[in-house]
């Protein structure tokens, strides 16, 4: 029997987040191991225009839910609009990007459908027809290796550590329009945009840094000129938020975002804990500090001991040169 996997596609204005795809890519994948496919499903205003691009991306259908209900994101609208999808396929699992959404979603699909779920996974495999998944505990400290004994098989799925890689020009997912009458328990007056069209931190590449060695909010400019060299994102420590320094969008870490970029630039942060459990999944890690015993030294690929006054200029002079 083949094992189906559904995938929520996160959209905004008629545009796929970057993390919904990886999702939706993973899942071709795993779907065609298990014998089966990889169902999309797009919600909210602007799905039908851009359901098709799915398939390129591994989707074999679409199935588009779209209402009045459904044009701004609620937990109990969205949650109640998936769980009738999942109905309808009866998946052997779901799959959904870690994003502040997806995070929400998963602990309602995990209630509104009475399965199990494993959060922020960094890794999937399968063995005699099942799901062998790995996921973080004890803040990123350990690893668990989770087997699921119910179906489906909820899974959200860290940014930036499945790649979506590439479209595949001209396949297109069958469209399958689906008529899901929901109440949002909440009601949504307002979306406010922030950020001035700032990378998002969870989808970036490259990620900068800074932590309290920065001193000051003002001393930030050295990061944004580093990080707009190279098409980065500004992130913050969790005291550099505190401070007021910089807003609690940019954070990294436990209470704040958790980022697994190609490279993980951080200046002047120590390397507490609560830190590491947000970035420790990066790819590469540079780590500037002039405490040479800094706890980020002992996760980092490259260290340069020193004032980062100093050395982050220097940086930013001698990349402007080769690139």
């Amino acid at each position: 029997m083949a094992q189906d996997i559904l995938v929520y596609c996160e959209q905004n204005n008629g545009a796929f987040r970057k993390a919904g795809l990886e999702a939706l890519r993973k899942a071709s994948e795993v779907a065609a191991q298990l014998g089966g496919t990889a169902i999309a499903v797009v919600i909210g205003s602007g799905a039908s225009a851009i359901a098709a691009k799915t398939g390129e991306y591994g989707a074999a259908k679409a199935l588009v839910i779209e209402n009045d209900a459904l044009k701004n994101f609620s937990i109990s609208a969205y949650g109640a609009a998936l769980a009738a999808a999942a109905k309808k396929v009866s998946p052997a699992a779901i799959f959904l990007p870690a994003t502040t959404q997806g995070k929400d979603l998963g602990g309602a699909l995990g209630a509104l459908l009475e399965a199990g779920i494993a959060a922020d996974c960094t890794a999937i495999k399968v063995e005699g027809g099942k799901l062998i998944v790995t996921k973080p505990i004890y803040a990123g400290k350990a690893y668990a290796t989770v087997q699921f004994e119910c179906s489906p098989a909820i899974l959200s799925l860290r940014p930036n550590v499945f790649p979506a890689g590439g479209p595949d020009a001209g396949k297109t997912a069958a469209i399958e329009k689906m008529d899901v009458a929901v109440t949002a328990r909440e009601t949504v007056k307002e979306v406010v945009a922030t950020g001035g069209g700032k990378k998002e931190l969870t989808e970036a590449d490259v990620i900068v840094s800074g932590g309290r060695g920065m001193k000051g909010p003002e001393n930030y400019g050295m990061l944004e000129e580093l990080a707009a060299l190279l098409n980065a994102a500004v992130g913050a420590s969790r005291s550099a938020v505190d401070a007021g320094w910089r807003p609690h969008s940019d954070q990294v870490g436990q209470t704040g975002k958790t980022v697994s970029p190609k490279l993980y630039i951080a200046c002047g942060i120590s390397g507490a804990i609560q830190h590491l459990a947000g970035m420790r999944t990066s790819k590469c890690i540079v780590a500037i500090n002039k405490d040479k015993d800094a706890p980020i030294f002992q996760i980092a690929d490259y260290g340069i001991v020193g004032d980062l006054f100093e050395v982050v200029p220097a940086l930013t002079t001698e990349l402007k040169k080769v690139l």
